[in-house]
């Protein structure tokens, strides 16, 4: 029982830094599409 759950808690885990590092690419992707307009209205 006590495999059970701490398999869950590292999955759950490892999804959780997953997810945040691809909400952080997304918005340095974000912000370098914006710098690239700014650039280009200039």
């Amino acid at each position: 029982m006590k495999r059970a759950i701490l398999f869950g808690v590292t999955l759950l885990l490892a999804f959780g830094l997953l997810a945040c590092n691809t909400v952080r690419g997304v918005g340095k992707d974000l912000e370098a599409g914006g710098k690239a307009i700014q650039k280009a209205t200039k």
